[in-house]
């Protein structure tokens, strides 16, 4: 049975090895990069199911590293931070990594947020409704192509913004929560996080919307989250 490789990207030499023994024991395949070049050359040579990414690396650092992986491949990401106030930079930027945690922490928390993306990444590859594309008021979405357009003109949408959009979409003037939302879209659910899902949403809206005072797509449902109303006014 072949293994699932796992690229971890770190300056922390010390670091980087206890992750791969870790991960090692859970049976994958880890790679580790030094900084940012390295870290791309093995991506492109070994084709990771998953990637590890410190931010501050020597070189190109791992925002760098990220956007240019998500240029080339919907492969989860994690970003490594050793401070909080870079896990807001990551939202704001909205680069596209699929999860974060911050230093210090425990080789046992990286496995499981590995195996928690692994497992939604491999859930969001199965088709999910009887049509490939869903079509609302001028917005289509092929769920399984990774495409969107509005009115005819291709939306340009990062990974997340996408998968946020589709769930949305294949729920359609259904309430959900942040919670739901995050738990779907994510993978998992801590309710520290769940400021993820209102800087998506607003992104998401930036895109899609005409007029973002009365949205025509995506809904705020005060106190409880938000609706996808297939573009019923």
């Amino acid at each position: 049975m072949t293994k699932e490789k796992i690229l971890i990207a770190d300056d922390e030499v010390e670091l980087a090895e206890l992750v791969k023994d870790f991960l090692s024991d859970e049976q994958y395949e880890a790679l580790v990069a030094r900084d940012g070049h390295e870290a791309l050359e093995l991506f492109r040579m070994n084709q990771p199911q998953l990637v590890i990414l410190d931010i501050m690396m020597p070189g190109l650092d791992g925002m760098e590293v990220c956007r240019r992986i998500r240029a080339e491949s919907n492969v989860p990401i994690i970003m490594l931070s050793a401070k909080k106030a870079e896990v807001d930079k990551i939202l704001g930027l909205g680069l596209g990594a699929d999860d974060y945690i911050v230093k210090p922490f425990s080789p046992g928390e990286v496995v499981a947020r590995v195996k928690a993306q692994l497992r939604r990444f491999k859930m969001s590859a199965v088709p999910e409704p009887k049509t490939r594309l869903l079509s609302y008021s001028g917005l289509e979405i092929d769920v399984q192509g990774y495409e969107a357009a509005l009115a005819g003109r291709p939306l340009e949408l990062t990974t997340k913004e996408f998968e946020l959009l589709r769930f949305l979409a294949l729920h359609p003037n259904q309430v959900l929560t942040r919670e739901q939302i995050f738990a779907n879209v994510w993978g998992f659910n801590e309710s520290g996080d769940l400021n993820t899902v209102t800087v998506h949403i607003k992104k998401l809206r930036e895109k899609i919307e005409s007029d973002l005072a009365n949205p025509t797509f995506i809904k705020t449902v005060w106190g409880v989250g938000y609706k996808f109303s297939g573009g019923a006014k």
